[in-house]
């Protein structure tokens, strides 16, 4: 296996001649902090962070085989003995701890605790001793000595510092044990970028200085010294004396057209000050020659360097640097001749200043020859510096302290992207040219929803909210000017929908705990929207879906007073002419954070997320739970469903975006209720109310009955042993005639 990866709590494996993932998911749901491969790679070992976080074992090909708990906080580094017998792993900061474990017999053989914070482990080509490198720390652990003195029980590890000389107060980032006829060797490398050799009795040799910025780490083999630099540099020096051999090729520039650009080792052009992301980190595989590196801006390369004079890449891959906010499918058009992209794909934008154009199956012509599920990189701004990593890009955030795109929305023809900003900026992208159209300085915070107007209802709209409080209606047919501006809301509106039912509406909820409802009348002017329902909830509103007949909102808040429990959420589904709810679902257990609610073409299933990082899909007609979904590592701050009914995709603020294979059944149960055509069927114009009914053991629980419009409506009869009273009335606009919405609870 020449390549490793962790994404959340999920490593992705790449085997050496094929580019396919294959993932190893922790059924522990903790985050991934460290891994390394066993000397034969067939095993994989990883350490992780949390609350009494383990070390484990994996068959690369299989599941976990081992685990063991030796730490409190988190695992900085891990690494296998080249025998396979051994693991030595070491803790986070507050915990120093480091322990050799005999993985095979489940035992922890010796253990000691380091001073420094240490960044990297690796044990010698006999197995006798390994060393740790971290802040002003370089220490020599001899592992014989330690297994001599245990009888039974765990034993101290008698450790050594090396001598440091003039290097004494350096930061150490990597270290790397000799191989070969360089075994006694011990290769160093430190932050500020110098390369050193420490000898058998652990005094430092000799040192080179890198000519960088920074550095970040190495690997050794039998043949060379690789060190990776800022600017995506990688030294290359011979062990026996590091005598410098040369530099191997960089990868891509930031902020360049990668589906026109030259190769990555040709200069800028003119005038051009393009930088190389920084190198993060580096492993070398000796049995394929294969030099696997991933840099600053989460990207991946695989160079051949069985020739380090003529290296070559032989794998490479892009991703986003940075929490991705937004996902969006491109829409199926009754005219397939008429789309600008392709079946299938789906734009992600991120905090990296990028809007990126995906596609698990383009066809050859149209991939990216970096990354060849990355159609396309948008780079909004002129700024490069929030590719880097985070701590690289405290100076590119914009006047609030934010950088990055929050939020994308597709015209219903295909023909147009819309990007807000967390500055508040409004841009329009041709989606034929993929190139800016138009800026609009919209609000005076982050937008955090834009939506287009439906093709059945007429008009051609677009409504952008922010966390001003404002919601903006755009006209499309004038060159997006301002046709109105909103202001019902008193706090950040988190979700607005257009529906044409009736007319055309518009839905917006908001942490305010608000529902609006706005009704568009035609005048010489354009649509004008006015006030039609406002229902206020007793719980925050995270987010909002329309069904794919727009005629009823899927609404997720999170109710900390429900039954009691102070981290229980319900998801209810609103009807737009009614304002309230059809149902309530209180099978949702979260805790605080982001709550998303979305539903599939064909409105079978709806998929939530919230603050435990899961992702849960439920049966849109029963409520039950269908499938739990886990691997991210942050909060999932995005999902939709494709297309075709095949694939979930989902966002997180762990620069991460999965692609789930549903279940085949689940994928046809979508597609034979998909209503025909863009919209779907239409479907009459009835109401709901919600009743609380009770049960033969007192408690209450839900029903639903159909009340339409002018007539009164049909609810089951409250029991004779059980007392109700209105808890809310909420009555329509003036003239409508229609029976009021009453909300029944039962009484003491």
């Amino acid at each position: 296996v020449s390549l490793e990866k962790v994404l959340g709590i999920s490593p992705v494996v790449m085997p050496r001649h094929s580019n396919k993932q294959d993932h190893i998911i922790n059924a522990c749901r903790k985050p991934f902090t460290a891994l390394s491969f066993s000397p034969d790679g067939k095993h994989l070992v990883t350490g992780e962070s949390g609350h009494m976080p383990c070390v484990r074992v994996w068959e690369v090909s299989g599941g976990q085989v081992a685990e063991v708990q030796a730490h409190k906080y988190g695992v900085s580094c891990v690494a296998f003995s080249c025998s396979g017998s051994y693991v030595v792993s070491v803790g986070f900061q507050h915990d120093r701890i480091v322990s050799v474990w005999d993985w095979k017999k489940g035992s922890i053989i010796a253990t000691n605790k380091v001073s420094s914070r240490v960044f990297s482990v690796s044990f010698s080509q006999d197995s006798s001793y390994f060393v740790t490198a971290g802040n002003r720390h370089v220490k020599f652990w001899d592992l014989d000595g330690s297994k001599d003195r245990r009888v039974n029980s765990t034993v101290p590890l008698i450790g050594r510092s090396g001598l440091l000389g003039d290097h004494k107060n350096s930061v150490f980032c990597g270290v790397a044990c000799g191989r070969g006829q360089a075994a006694s060797n011990t290769y160093c490398v430190t932050a500020a970028g110098v390369l050193c050799l420490f000898n058998g009795r652990r005094q430092l040799e000799a040192w080179v200085d890198l000519k960088t910025a920074a550095a970040s780490g190495l690997a050794v083999s039998e043949d060379w010294v690789f060190c990776g630099c800022a600017d995506g540099v990688i030294r290359v020096f011979r062990p026996a004396d590091l005598e410098y051999v040369g530099t191997l090729p960089r990868p891509h520039r930031l902020g360049v057209d990668l589906t026109r650009s030259a190769p990555h080792s040709s200069p800028p052009p003119a005038g051009s000050e393009a930088a190389h992301p920084d190198t993060l980190a580096l492993t070398f595989d000796p049995r394929g020659q294969r030099l696997s590196c991933v840099y600053t801006d989460h990207s991946v390369y695989v160079w051949d360097v069985a020739d380090v004079k003529n290296a070559g890449r032989v794998h490479s891959a892009l991703y986003h640097s940075s929490c991705v906010w937004n996902i969006q499918v491109y829409p199926e058009l009754q005219d397939p001749s008429q789309a600008c992209l392709p079946p299938s794909s789906f734009l992600t934008c991120s905090s990296d200043n990028t809007i990126r154009l995906w596609h698990s199956d383009a066809p050859i012509r149209q991939r990216n020859q970096y990354s060849q599920d990355l159609l396309k990189i948008l780079y909004v701004g002129e700024d490069v510096q929030p590719l880097q990593a985070a701590g690289e890009r405290a100076e590119a955030d914009g006047p609030d302290g934010k950088a990055g795109i929050r939020v994308l929305g597709i015209s219903p023809d295909g023909k147009h992207l819309a990007a807000g900003d967390r500055c508040g900026n409004l841009r329009i992208f041709d989606l034929e040219s993929l190139t800016e159209q138009l800026k609009i300085e919209a609000h005076d915070s982050e937008v955090l929803c834009l939506e287009f107007s439906p093709l059945s209802s007429g008009v051609k709209l677009l409504a952008s909210a922010s966390r001003d409080r404002l919601i903006h209606i755009f006209n499309q047919e004038k060159n997006y000017n301002l046709q109105q501006t909103l202001n019902d809301h008193s706090a950040s509106i988190t979700a607005v929908k257009f529906t044409g039912e009736g007319g055309v509406q518009l839905v917006s909820c908001g942490a305010d705990k608000s529902i609006y409802v706005q009704t568009a009348e035609q005048t010489p002017d354009g649509s004008l929207f006015s006030r039609r329902h406002h229902v206020v909830e007793k719980t925050t509103l995270y987010d909002m879906d329309l069904d794919p007949t727009g005629t009823r909102v899927s609404v997720a808040c999170q109710d900390r007073n429900r039954r009691g429990s102070p981290a229980q959420g319900n998801r209810n589904r609103f009807r737009p002419g009614s304002g309230r709810p059809l149902a309530d679902l209180t099978d949702l257990r979260l805790t605080s954070g982001r709550l998303q609610v979305h539903s599939d073409p064909s409105g079978s299933f709806f998929a939530t997320s919230c603050s435990d990082k899961n992702i849960t899909i439920f049966d849109a007609e029963t409520g039950e739970c269908v499938a739990t979904l886990f691997g991210h590592s942050e909060l999932v701050s995005c999902m939709r469903f494709s297309q075709d009914c095949r694939h979930l995709i989902s966002a997180s603020g762990d620069s991460c975006v999965f692609v789930w294979r549903l279940d085949p059944q689940m994928s046809s149960t979508m597609r034979k209720r998909r209503a025909p055509g863009p919209n779907g069927p239409r479907q009459p114009s009835i109401r709901w109310v919600t009743f609380l009914e009770a049960t033969a053991g007192g408690a209450g629980r839900f029903s639903r009955s159909v009340c339409v419009p002018g007539g009164r409506p049909s609810s089951p009869s409250p029991s004779p042993s059980c007392l109700w009273r209105r808890t809310r009335r909420i009555s329509g606009p003036p003239g409508d005639r229609s029976p009021l919405l009453v909300s029944l609870s039962r009484s003491a």
